[in-house]
């Protein structure tokens, strides 16, 4: 063992220890490949092409890390990566698995899915859910049907109807309806304060959050450069990039690909 920490002196074959310029007995001096010679961290990430999960903590502090080396990786309350104190999580929620050199999520049949933070603007189809803030929302059709009198003839007094192309509906724990936004016109934002909808107690929702809008009869969603994004809940699965946040029940995790 002494002789592998050290270099063997070529002239008189006594050991000099690593850093040393010259040999003690004889003076040699040692070569400079061997003194330049460095020794490379043995990592537990053999595998530049692989991937790995971060998990985030409060304030974007980092918590373990979930190297991707198998070629499926069963993330739940069971499974490779396990979160069983999320309530929110299946027991099997989401598989990563790799296609050729690309990482994709599979939503392996979750009751809460799995929500990818959005890059700049994407589709939307009616039903889609997106979460901003701590608030999930469901897009829905803006379906108004014209009032007819009661038999008295009299008309029942409501809120006044926009005639806007589509409604945000604020689901609660449990599935349960909360507020329900219609578009007044082609756009509807939210935000912590001054949209359509807004939550002033939520410390995770930006003061402009993010802009729903009909766009040529396709619903969009852009995020406004929030501090801490949207999120919309993939269909089946995706191909994840370096850099990509996604929630799996109320953990938070970030993508890391080799780029080199």
């Amino acid at each position: 063992m002494e002789q592998a920490r050290n270099y063997i002196c070529r002239s008189c074959s006594a050991s000099v220890p690593v850093a040393h310029k010259f040999c003690g007995r004889c003076g040699a001096a040692v070569p400079p490949e061997i003194l330049n010679a460095r020794t490379l961290f043995f990592s537990d990430m053999q595998n530049p092409s692989k991937a790995k999960l971060v998990l985030i903590r409060g304030e974007g502090m980092e918590g373990l890390s979930y190297h991707l080396r198998a070629d499926q990786h069963i993330a739940g309350r069971n499974g490779n990566l396990q979160f069983p104190d999320d309530p929110f999580v299946s027991p099997r929620h989401a598989n990563f698995y790799y296609r050729g050199e690309k990482l994709v999520v599979r939503d392996e049949g979750s009751l809460n899915g799995v929500y990818v933070r959005v890059r700049g603007t994407v589709e939307l189809a009616i039903g889609d859910t997106f979460l901003a803030g701590e608030q999930l929302f469901r897009v829905e059709h803006n379906t108004i049907s014209p009032d007819t009198p009661e038999r008295d003839g009299t008309y029942f007094y409501s809120s006044p109807k926009h005639p806007g192309p589509f409604r945000i509906v604020q689901i609660f724990e449990g599935g349960a309806a909360g507020m329900t936004v219609c578009a007044r016109s082609a756009s509807l934002q939210i935000g912590r304060e001054g949209g359509d909808l807004n939550f002033p107690g939520d410390p995770f929702m930006s003061g402009t959050h993010c802009r729903i809008e009909d766009s040529g009869g396709k619903i969009l969603l852009t995020d406004l450069n929030s501090r801490n994004g949207s999120y919309i809940r993939i269909k089946d699965e995706r191909e994840l990039a370096h850099g990509d946040y996604l929630f799996i029940g109320r953990k938070l995790l970030r993508v890391e690909l080799n780029t080199n």
